[in-house]
């Protein structure tokens, strides 16, 4: 075998288990997958929900739990599809899967004016078709295959458009109470993913309705993420920022009492504005200078 070969193996089985490790964890953190479970993977075709069936499936031989999967796909009768990839592809290897045929593609065209955006219509009309097909499989959990990225830009978008501190969960109940949503893939890079489907050789079906839309805002906050990934720890510190969120230095009175709050009221880091581990001034300041600060603040006053 050729170093480079040697390599490139290296480099593949350090990426299939990373990606299988992060999807592990996300689940133990979340408890998205619990003993008994059957697990419905919706599968378009892309190359996250293959990533997503081919870990789960490999990560349930190894579980100390038992659950089962079975892959959903919801054709959409975009033209041109190619209807038998997906049940060939899950036939050769043994998993239990159902095409689900509706044409929400006509629906989606006739509703939706020339150039403006489908992906909301088509986004509702999948999720209830989605969630019936659930129910008559008998499925306890729902699995999509979003990622970090997805999650990433879902929270500036929100943020730059909505005006909300908003992102996808890892996990959420429908508003019915009947379904729960997964998405085992929230740690992972999608660049990470976009490689492990070129080392598996899946059979890619390209979405003809919205993967053909590249002028969409969701594109910009891509472009930000990938300029920002440049920058040291940026990124990485973001998705970190969702998990750890301090109420009682934000705006939002729903989630602080910020009206009763009074001097004899504790709270959560203290009046700390910004970590000084993370913030840390680039010389020490003295008492004698910590001193002539206070005296001018007073000043001031």
């Amino acid at each position: 075998m050729m170093p480079t070969e040697q390599k490139q193996n290296y480099e593949n089985n350090k990426l299939d288990k990373r990606l299988t490790r992060q999807v592990g964890q996300a689940i133990g953190d979340y408890n998205m997958i619990e003993d008994g479970d059957k697990v419905m993977v919706c599968l378009s075709g892309g190359k996250d929900s293959y990533g997503l069936l081919d870990i789960l499936l490999k990560l349930r031989e190894r579980a100390p739990i038992h659950f089962e999967v079975i892959a959903v796909n919801l054709d959409q009768k975009q033209p041109n599809f190619p209807a038998e990839i997906l049940p060939n592809y899950l036939t050769e290897l043994g998993v239990p899967f159902h095409i689900e045929n509706q044409d929400t593609y006509s629906i989606v065209k006739r509703v939706i004016e020339e150039g403006k955006t489908t992906c909301g219509l088509c986004s509702r009309l999948r999720r209830g078709i989605l969630y019936r097909v659930a129910d008559e499989l008998g499925a306890t959990k729902i699995a999509l295959g979003h990622h970090r990225d997805d999650i990433l830009e879902t929270f500036l978008l929100n943020l730059f458009y909505g005006a909300k501190i908003k992102a996808m969960p890892p996990k959420l109940v429908s508003d019915d109470g009947k379904h729960v949503v997964i998405r085992p893939l929230a740690y992972c890079e999608e660049a990470d993913l976009a490689r492990y489907a070129e080392v598996k050789q899946f059979p890619i079906i390209p979405c003809n309705l919205c993967g053909s839309q590249e002028n969409l805002q969701r594109q910009v906050m891509k472009g930000l993420i990938q300029e920002w990934s440049r920058k040291k720890g940026w990124v990485e510190n973001m998705f970190r920022a969702m998990s750890t969120v301090v109420p009682s230095h934000l705006m939002d009175a729903n989630l602080f009492d910020f009206k009763n709050l009074t001097v004899h009221t504790a709270v959560d880091e203290g009046d700390t504005a910004f970590d000084e581990s993370v913030c840390e001034a680039s010389e020490p300041i003295d008492d004698v200078q910590a001193g002539f600060v206070e005296q001018k603040i007073q000043f001031v006053r």
